[in-house]
């Protein structure tokens, strides 16, 4: 049985793997780059250990510091949140081979998702439908371009190496597509040193669905439901909600089962997540297994009433799953909001850092994950999310009202924030109908709309302030002039 836990990661999920750990009675080993030596996981994990300058490469990349550290203090699981090495094969069998459990998928099946070309076969062979294009990977733009033009433009360019939203450009036609060629290249080798280009359809005004899934090393595979995805910027998600809009209990069935045996298709193990494009026609097409634990992963904890980092540690002790399939409901509704460090006027360009001070939302349905306390540091090495703030209700509205609630609580200084986008997206009519797609913010124009938002609440500000001043204008002189009666008599 698991005893002491090395988290390979930082910040708001590496705080999450510790309370849970923390609640199971299982020691923590948290690693820290020079960056983060006053961060908060380093000082609530049971050990710390130092491991490199703040440059990932040197320090949350560096496989053989994070195993010199398993070996010392004595760990003997590794949980690798999301990001750096969670989805890194070579990592995932670094740890098999001694003899460290590594609280994911096998070496193997890790490989396998995380090659789009084999997976995207897996899943066909599986009976799990895929965007039509490629039957595998082109041999260079001019092959590309015979592709695109037998599907029709527009199509995608992915790299089978991307992720993240990294690899991938939209092409509209054959000059478009050589120039995009060249950069999907260079980015695949930029980032893991090889390329290899896949090309499919590119499906308007699509929505983006994902489903939990989990499998124990018994074969027992469940779905934990949709999450909707939808709202994006340049393919990374911004907000997430479950249940989708567009999803009733028959589409969650039929598409969950699919998940199901794509699970197996691949024979996966632990937590993980298959994501969908649905088609504005009703049609779900797999687009990839993200095998690790997600981002969004406390909207799931909500509406299901499972802690997914437990259930992830449960079946890595080799325990089967306590729940079937139909033991599983969903209950209410639940919304988070990534709070980003970057200034959405400035093309969602980063924003770094001191923090001098912080307020977090709290309050009944309000979970906010985050690394932030007042004299923190936004850091220029690392991903811009600073926090997750997820609130719950019993209908779609509560939980919407709440997050505009939070929002409006949530104050951090120093730093540009998402958080007036996110205002302006929830106040809409569109979010408030269901009306998403991956293209939200640039079809409803969002980003004007908080330019307009932000003039309007500066305009209201200045009504008051000078309402205000007037006010007590008259209060002042209503207590002069009756100083001055009282003086006569």
């Amino acid at each position: 049985m698991i005893e002491k836990v090395l988290i390979a990661n930082r910040g708001e999920i590496a705080l999450r793997v510790i309370r849970t750990c923390r609640a199971l009675g299982i020691k923590t080993v948290a690693v820290y780059s020079d960056e983060d030596a006053n961060s908060l996981h380093v000082k609530q994990a049971t050990e710390s250990y130092h491991i490199g300058e703040a440059a990932p490469a040197k320090s949350y990349l560096n496989q053989e510091k994070i195993l010199e550290v398993m070996l010392s203090s004595g760990a003997d699981a590794i949980h690798p949140g999301y990001g750096f090495l969670s989805e890194n094969d070579d990592f995932a069998r670094l740890c098999e081979k001694n003899k460290i459990n590594f609280i994911g998928p096998s070496a193997d099946s890790m490989n396998l998702c995380g090659d789009k070309m084999k997976c995207k076969a897996a899943m066909l062979k599986a009976g799990v439908p895929t965007v039509p294009g490629s039957p595998g990977l082109v041999k260079d733009a001019k092959d590309a371009a015979r592709i695109a033009n037998d599907i029709g433009y527009p199509v995608m360019l992915k790299s089978v190496y991307g992720g993240g939203g990294r690899g991938i450009r939209i092409v509209n036609n054959d000059k478009e597509l050589h120039g995009g060629y060249e950069s999907v290249t260079g980015e695949s080798i930029a980032a893991v040193g090889k390329s290899a280009i896949l090309v499919e359809k590119f499906l308007e005004k699509t929505r983006h669905i994902e489903y939990q899934m989990a499998r124990d090393m018994h074969g027992n595979t469940v779905h934990i439901f949709e999450r909707e995805c939808s709202i994006q910027r340049r393919n990374q998600k911004l907000i997430e909600q479950t249940p989708s809009p567009v999803v009733d209990e028959e589409t969650r069935a039929r598409i969950g089962q699919l998940v199901c045996n794509a699970a197996d298709a691949v024979d996966y193990t632990n937590l993980g997540t298959a994501e969908f494009l649905r088609a504005d026609n009703g049609e779900f097409y797999f687009i990839e297994i993200n095998a690790r634990l997600q981002v969004e992963h406390p909207i799931t904890e909500y509406v299901s009433g499972l802690d997914l980092v437990k259930l992830q540690i449960d079946i890595a002790n080799g325990e089967p799953m306590p729940f079937r399939q139909e033991d599983l409901r969903m209950n209410g509704y639940a919304i988070e909001c990534r709070i980003n460090a970057e200034d959405t006027f400035l093309d969602f360009a980063p924003s770094t850092g001191p923090v001098p001070d912080v307020n977090i939302p709290a309050g009944p349905g309000v979970r906010c994950d985050t690394y932030l306390y007042p004299g923190c540091t936004v850091s220029p090495f690392y991903d811009s999310l600073m926090a997750k703030l997820v609130t719950w209700g019993q209908t779609f509205e509560e939980s919407r009202s709440r997050m505009l609630a939070a929002l409006d609580d949530f104050y951090i200084q120093g730093v540009e924030t998402s958080i007036p986008l996110y205002k302006t997206i929830l106040g809409s009519k569109e979010y408030k109908n269901g009306n998403l797609s991956t293209d939200f913010l640039k079809r409803y124009g969002m980003v004007d709309r908080l330019a307009e938002d932000l003039k309007k609440e500066k305009e209201l500000k200045a009504e008051a302030a000078v309402a205000a001043a007037m006010a007590y204008s008259e209060y002042f002189k209503s207590r002069v002039q009756g100083a001055g009666q009282g003086w006569k008599r």
